[in-house]
């Protein structure tokens, strides 16, 4: 059978190639402790679970791709209590199946294809903006990081922002764990906005930190948010990574676009999972339990790096640990073989060479036992 181009191209997802060899350890006896993939071990509140049961009705209906008034409404909320922005839930939300669900399908609406159309972000990447650009009929164009692993209007050649039509930023950083300034946002958003460019700020990463709280673009946008375009999600914050429920916020004519694409492929999410998003964007003090659980496991394991000398890089939010190694693959599979999953950086494109990433998932007791399998595998 024939594939998509594309498909067949770009081959399988990088880290499901991990999560394969882990299973067949796992199938095999062996006990491990997997750092691979962002899907944290601890419950989802009791409360937004009887939300959704809550919800269920005795007769099924279609959910309206818009979503539920009050759903918008908990999330406006909530970006005014986190941010001190006002956002119009009637013109300005739509809420979606997860935010990767989200990030993948934003291309279709902006881009044409085969018109040479530059989608830009940073690498190593979140692999999805790449994805949905190739899959949309855009040019790719990875700018790869170092040092810091933020993003910056400077980094960005002038060719590739006269190509741009879609430019992503990530901040809190999938993979590093990286912080962009509100200062970066406002040159990134300013020369997007210059260039004709859709500035796409993924930020489903928001809640999880270590000390001052991350920014928004919706702080730096302006009320109207024109050309702007910021992704939630309820994953990380709320334990919901199996509800798939996020959202995007920002230009109304942009949203517009999105609600009517995503009418056309049916991408609305059930609305007893959008009544269990209400329940956990209308809380805060979860969120903020979830976050002292998160630090405890990246000191933990911080202390297990300083140890063996080697440096953690950049990483102070979202729920990763980018590690500096030298051989990323070599380390990955070493520590495949003695029983810890991690995720090698060049897995998140150029740039990830000589990284590995840990995501902060296995309980804090398991990240405790992980921590004498990684000095003893490391310590050379």
């Amino acid at each position: 059978m024939e594939r998509n181009p594309i498909l067949a191209a770009m081959g399988g997802y990088p880290l499901a190639e991990i999560q394969m060899r882990a299973r067949d350890l796992r199938e095999a006896g062996a006990p491990l402790i997997d750092f691979s993939i962002g899907d944290p071990r601890e419950p989802t509140p009791a409360f937004i679970p009887e939300a959704l049961k809550d919800a269920v009705p005795s007769i099924s209906q279609y959910p309206t791709t818009a979503g539920l008034p009050e759903l918008r409404t908990a999330i406006a909320d909530y970006l005014r209590r986190r941010f001190g922005v006002s956002i119009d839930p009637a013109t300005q939300i739509i809420p979606t199946a997860g935010s990767k669900e989200g990030i993948f399908h934003t291309p279709f609406a902006f881009i044409e294809p085969g018109a040479g159309q530059g989608v830009v972000y940073g690498s190593p990447a979140y692999p999805v903006y790449e994805r949905g650009a190739l899959f949309a009929g855009a040019e790719i164009d990875p700018i790869p990081l170092s040092g810091d692993f933020v993003l910056r209007a400077s980094d960005i050649s002038d060719q590739s922002w006269e190509r741009a039509r879609l430019v992503w930023s990530c901040s809190p950083h999938n993979p590093t764990g990286s912080v962009t300034s509100n200062e970066d946002l406002v040159d990134l958003l300013e020369r997007s906005r210059s260039e004709g460019a859709l500035f796409a700020s993924d930020e489903c990463y928001v809640d999880v930190y270590e000390e001052d709280p991350p920014g928004s673009v919706l702080q730096v946008a302006g009320p109207d948010l024109a050309g702007t375009l910021a992704f939630y999600s309820c994953s990380k914050r709320s334990g919901m990574t199996g509800y798939r429920s996020g959202a995007i916020i920002g230009d109304a004519e942009a949203i517009s676009a999105l609600i009517d694409l995503r009418a056309s492929a049916g991408l609305a999410p059930p609305e007893f999972v959008q009544a269990a998003a209400v329940a956990a964007w209308s809380d805060d003090q979860h969120a903020a339990d979830r976050r002292v659980i998160f630090t405890a496991k990246r000191s933990v394991l911080r202390k297990a790096f300083e140890q063996v000398g080697l440096p953690v890089v950049a990483s102070t939010a979202a729920l990763y640990l980018w590690v500096a190694v030298g051989d990323d693959v070599a380390v990955t599979i070493k520590l495949l073989e003695q029983g810890v999953v991690v995720s090698p950086g060049r897995a998140f494109g150029p740039g990830g060479e000589g990284y590995i990433r840990l995501a902060l998932v296995p309980t804090l007791e398991e990240c405790e036992v992980a921590v004498d399998v990684l000095v003893e595998c490391l310590d050379e």
